[in-house]
This record gives structure tokens, C-alpha cells and sequence, in this order.
């Protein structure tokens, strides 16, 4: 009995009750603590918060960071990186596990810090954003230079005053905050903006400053960041790094197509002085001045040597005229004996040649004497002299007795003409 009346005076607890009151436990006992370990599984849910583990050789504990506080934080969560958060311990009801509420979040130590950032600019390099053929030449001499850093302090104003010193350009300045939480989201921004400045009505720069002063390594991280970096990676638009002193190293340096020592030093590269340009355009001019004077006497000479070789240009001239008066006269000489010539031929000519009239009148005598021929010899002479035509019927002429027939009538043609029809007997 006694046994159980001890059971029976134990408060009894519901399921919740007992968990709500185990966490109200833990976050009064644990309201503010400081936990050392390595980032493991980290998450960023679609909410904007983030969800990971921190882990040591031996234990682990989940952790989480409300969306509002992740934007805060100085670090941004990788697995693998060694960190030391604050925040307060607190349940999960819902899965009976303890968890911690991340409120700030800083590298656990300088060398943590450079292991996160060997780690990320190996990764970065393995994928070429380093590589030297990605790198663009800068332009010998701009004519707008877009400069990226915070508009107060004395980086702008070196650059603005080195520039002009050098050789005034015409500037267009980004302003945004050089360190702290939003500083790698506004340099990002600066960078991809000045890429597509000209559809806002501004020139196009044709190099890009990125540049901040000295500072701690913590103070440079947002020029470690992988936006920034591929920010710069992928500029169209030549680069030129200026971050921190000459002994800063920041990941930006890697991606730019030219790093600066400093921010000074990188208007000395984005521009060249003014005074050498005319001192070396003045040089050039005296050398080409020389130049074209030692050629000039050099073609001087060379065509004095030839027109001593070549000799007196009269007297080739006088020569050439005398020839020409030679030929002249050859030509005119064979021309009047040309002349001559034709003038022999055509007399010639002319004597074996007759006046027409003679030649009618040769005509007419030869005429004569053929028309006295004819007459001769025609028939009707024949028939002065004792002869007859004798002609058949159809009034073809009879040379042979064989021609005739019996009681053949037959036409017979004396020197009087006239005609009588016989008719002939067989003989």
C-alpha cells in the first residue's frame, strides 16, 4: 500500500506538458551560450532559414537561424567551415531533440578563416573563373572609367585626383558600402548595373575600378565572396582590382582582368600620363623628322649618281631632235620620189591611152567594112547572080535532091523575088 501512495503522489504530465516544460527548463538554464564546432548539412530552406549542425569529434547538435538573422550574419555558412555561435539552447517538441537558436555566427579563428577561403578559391579556380584566357586587356586609354567604392573617404578622392593628375577621363562613381553584411550584394550590383548603364541613358564605361581601402581580413571579406568574385568574372567590361594594401590578397584579385596594388595604383594603370604621351609624340616627331630628312638626301644622292650616269639631258635632246630633222629629210625625199613616180606611170599611161573619138570612129569603120561583108555575102546577091532559093512548102530551104518527092509542090526564089509553085516530076 505504502508502495503505492508513493506512486500516486508523482504529478502526473501529459506528453506536451512534459516537453513544453523541459524546454521552458533548457532556455531558462541555457538562455545565452557560446558553442564552438563544425558547420555540417547546412540547409536553406525555400522560408530563408537555415538549418545545419554543429559537430565536434564526438557529439553533434542541431542548429538553426531564423531568416531575418541569416542576412546578419558576418559569415556565410558552408559545410566544413569551424565557427562559434551564440544563440540560446531550446527543445523541438515535436521530435523531442534540443537544438540551438543561432543569433551571431564568426569564424572560429584566423586560421579558419583562411582555410574557408583557400577551400573556396580552390573551387573557384577548378571551375576556370581564374583562368588566364578569361582575362580581357585594358584599354590604353579610356574614355569613361566607371568607379566602384564608397563615395566618402579618401579612396575616391585618390583616385579621382590621380586620375586627373594623369589624364583627365571622364568618371561615373557607384557608390556602395565597402564592408559589412549588404557590402557583397551592393559590389555584385554595381558591377552586373554597369554592364547595361548605357539602356539608362549613361555612357558605357569602357574599364571598371573596384576599390576600397586597407583593412582587417574580416573588414575585406565581402571581396571574398562568391557573387562578387563571379561578379567579376564574368564583366564585359575590363576590371581592374584595388582592394586593401599591396600585401592584401582578396579572392576579387583572382577574377579581375588586372589587380592594383592599390587604389591609387589602379588609376596609374587605368590611365597614362598625359606629360609622356606629348613627350613621346614630340620624340616621335623629331625622329620622323630625322628619318624623312636622312631619306630625302639618300634619294638625293642616288639620283645624282644616276644623272651623272645617265649625262646631260640637252645633249640627248639635241641628239634626238638632230635624228628627228634626219628623218624628216629621208621622209620627204622618198615622199617626192614617190611623187615622181606615180607621175612617170600616169604619163605612160596617158600615151598608150586614145581619144574616143578616134576609137568611134575605128568603131564605125570596122562596122562598115563587116555591114560590106554582109552585104557580099548575103542571099540575095547570090541570087543577082543567076541563082535560085528553092524552099518546100512549110518554107524550109531544099539543099539536097534527096529532100524532094514526087509531085512535091516546091517554091522557087529568083533575083526578081518573085516565086512560082511547080511541081516536080520523079526522077
Amino acid at each position: 500500500m505504502a508502495s503505492e501512495n508513493l506512486l500516486t503522489n508523482i504529478p502526473e504530465f501529459s506528453v506536451s506538458e512534459l516537453a513544453f516544460s523541459l524546454k521552458r527548463t533548457l532556455e531558462e538554464s541555457f538562455g545565452h551560450v557560446r558553442v564552438r564546432g563544425e558547420l555540417g548539412r547546412v540547409t536553406i530552406a525555400a522560408s530563408g532559414h537555415m538549418y545545419a549542425t554543429l559537430k565536434d569529434d564526438s557529439a553533434n547538435i542541431d542548429a538553426v537561424c531564423w531568416k531575418g538573422t541569416v542576412s546578419k550574419l558576418k559569415v556565410k555558412p558552408e559545410e566544413g567551415l569551424e565557427v562559434v555561435c551564440m544563440g540560446r539552447i531550446t527543445t523541438y517538441p515535436a521530435s523531442s531533440k534540443y537544438q540551438i537558436v543561432i543569433d551571431s555566427m564568426e569564424l572560429a579563428g584566423q586560421g579558419a578563416l583562411l582555410k574557408m577561403l583557400e577551400d573556396r578559391r580552390k573551387k573557384l579556380a577548378a571551375e576556370g573563373l581564374f583562368d588566364e584566357d578569361r582575362k580581357k586587356p585594358i584599354p590604353f586609354l579610356p574614355d569613361v572609367i566607371g568607379v566602384i567604392t564608397s563615395p566618402s573617404g579618401a579612396v575616391i578622392r585618390d583616385i579621382l585626383h590621380r586620375l586627373a593628375d594623369r589624364f583627365p577621363r571622364h568618371v561615373l562613381v557607384w557608390p556602395v558600402i565597402v564592408q559589412g553584411a549588404n557590402a557583397a550584394q551592393q559590389v555584385t550590383d554595381a558591377i552586373n548595373g554597369f554592364q547595361a548603364i548605357d539602356k539608362q541613358g549613361l555612357p558605357r564605361p569602357d574599364l571598371l575600378i573596384v576599390a576600397r581601402g586597407g583593412g582587417s581580413l574580416e573588414d575585406l571579406m565581402p571581396f571574398n565572396e562568391e557573387i562578387v568574385v563571379r561578379a567579376a568574372a564574368n564583366s564585359k567590361i575590363p576590371l581592374i582590382s584595388a582592394v586593401g594594401h599591396e600585401t592584401d590578397t582578396t579572392l576579387i584579385d583572382y577574377a579581375a582582368d588586372l589587380r592594383a596594388p592599390t587604389p591609387t595604383g589602379a588609376a596609374e594603370m587605368a590611365v597614362p600620363r598625359r606629360v609622356d604621351l606629348l613627350a613621346q609624340v614630340l620624340d616621335d616627331e623629331k625622329r620622323l623628322m630625322n628619318g624623312m630628312q636622312r631619306m630625302i638626301s639618300e634619294a638625293l644622292h642616288r639620283l645624282e649618281a644616276r644623272a651623272k650616269a645617265l649625262g646631260d639631258p640637252r645633249g640627248l635632246l639635241e641628239i634626238k631632235s638632230q635624228q628627228i630633222d634626219h628623218a624628216g629629210d629621208r621622209l620627204n625625199r622618198s615622199f617626192r620620189e614617190f611623187i615622181a613616180q606615180k607621175d612617170t606611170n600616169v604619163i605612160k599611161l596617158s600615151a598608150r591611152m586614145r581619144h574616143p573619138r578616134e576609137a568611134l570612129e575605128r568603131a564605125e569603120k570596122n562596122l562598115q567594112h563587116m555591114g560590106q561583108l554582109l552585104e557580099a555575102y548575103s542571099y540575095e546577091n547570090v541570087l543577082q547572080r543567076g541563082f535560085a532559093v528553092v524552099k518546100n512548102a512549110d518554107g524550109k530551104i531544099i539543099t539536097d535532091p534527096a529532100q524532094t518527092a514526087a509531085n512535091q509542090s516546091l517554091e522557087i526564089q529568083f533575083k526578081d523575088k518573085k516565086t512560082l509553085g511547080v511541081v516536080a516530076a520523079k526522077k
